[in-house]
């Protein structure tokens, strides 16, 4: 068995054991795919303490995450203050690649099996990992696409061929090789609300492929002054079905995290329920300004849920908080009855127990969320490195995901 000493940071050594290895770095995606697969990884990520908490790596059963600042790492007397165990290999995360390197090539010196993640947060932010889901009766392919950095959740779903892609990202080269792999042609694009959290691609999406881009009017406009979003769109209200294929998808309002918030049913099988209800938890109503009220939307959507809905229906959320809201598949999604069992806003009665625990929880939304709202609406516009600052960090919006 390799034994390593630790080495006083200030003394430089020679590196005497190390696997043969050119590789220096990790792509962001093969770090994804080994921690998805439940594979044991080191991680030490070396940003700012404030960065740690805005969002960072939790992917995976196998993870072992340790946290130092670059600079604390560089005044340290030695790497047993870590808490990483120097006799394994350890992979090193940073903003975009650059302090991670540096601190990746120091720990070689110390003897410590070193590789940085390359691109940092920025390249793990622009992870998407597709899985399959089961078909229904007239979709014969279903994909999920998790996009690990921000925990949130898009489908691809194909019928004969055509495909509807509902709430995508910003980044289209991942749907478009789900659409290459499973030999589909995009036929329209759809987003269940307006999204604060990220920057939607659903505009750009259609744009380029040539397709309908479909959502509800009410989210067509800004929550805070009622400007009209400046986008080309198809208006998707309650009752519509959206036919491709053999299929079509039915259309449910369930205002509350938006007002123009929609789920889509999937041949009574599945619904697609955007931010309005998530495994564990509901879409926050307060990121509009209007908590209050938009609360009460949420529990009227709720009401109508549970007395309507078949208690078989898998739910498809695009959001999840934690590892604990996975199947044995690692896809994000729930059968109804689960759901009303275990899912405490889903199952808090009466209104007004709801509406106060909704209230009691309420917290200031993240800056960037106002801005990336009116981004999506084509009400502002940001470069890319400003797209890069805004997305980054988890999803909050989850009504359990805030504090208290």
């Amino acid at each position: 068995m390799m034994n390593l000493r630790l080495h006083l940071f200030h003394t430089r050594v020679t590196l005497q054991v190390m696997p043969p290895t050119n590789r220096l770095d990790v792509a962001a995606d093969e770090l994804a795919r080994r921690l998805d697969h439940g594979e044991s990884i080191q991680l030490l990520d070396v940003r700012s303490a404030d960065r740690v908490a805005e969002g960072r790596v939790t992917l995976g059963t196998g993870l072992e995450f340790h946290a130092a600042s670059a600079h604390d790492i560089a005044g340290a007397s030695s790497v047993a203050t870590l808490g990483v165990d120097a006799r394994r290999p350890v992979l090193v995360m940073c903003g975009h690649g650059n302090s991670s390197a540096r601190i990746a090539a120091f720990l070689r010196e110390q003897g410590i099996e070193a590789r940085s993640v390359a691109g940092g947060m920025a390249a793990w932010d622009a992870v998407y990992v597709p899985r399959p889901l089961t078909p229904t009766r007239t979709i014969e392919r279903i994909v999920q696409l998790d996009r690990v950095g921000k925990g949130s959740l898009s489908y691809v779903l194909v019928s004969d061929g055509d495909a509807v892609i509902v709430d995508p990202g910003r980044h289209l080269e991942p749907y478009e090789s789900v659409l290459r792999e499973l030999g589909a042609t995009a036929a329209a694009v759809i987003d269940t609300h307006m999204h604060a959290d990220y920057l939607s691609g659903a505009r750009a999406a259609a744009e380029r492929w040539g397709v309908p881009y479909f959502l509800h009017p009410e989210d067509a406009r800004s929550p805070y002054d009622g400007t009209p979003g400046r986008l080309t769109y198809q208006p998707l209200t309650a009752g519509d079905a959206i036919a491709f294929g053999r299929a079509a998808l039915r259309v449910v309002h369930v205002p509350g995290h938006t007002l123009g918030s929609v789920a889509l049913i999937v041949d009574d099988a599945m619904a697609l329920t955007g931010d309005f209800l998530f495994v564990r938890s509901v879409g926050r109503p307060d990121l509009g300004g209007r908590g209050r009220e938009w609360a009460e939307l949420l529990w009227g959507s709720l009401e109508r849920v549970r007395k309507e809905w078949p208690r078989d229906l898998l739910v498809l959320p695009a959001h999840y908080a934690d590892e604990g809201e996975r199947r044995a598949d690692r896809t994000v999604a729930a059968r109804l009855d689960v759901i009303l069992a275990t899912n405490r806003a889903a199952l808090m009665t009466p209104e007004a127990a709801f509406l106060r625990w909704v209230a009691e929880h309420e917290a200031v939304a993240p800056a960037s969320y106002h801005t990336m709202k009116l981004v999506n609406l084509g009400l502002a516009d940001l470069g890319e490195a400003e797209r890069e600052v805004a997305e980054s960090g988890a999803n909050r919006c989850a009504v359990e995901s805030l504090p208290g």
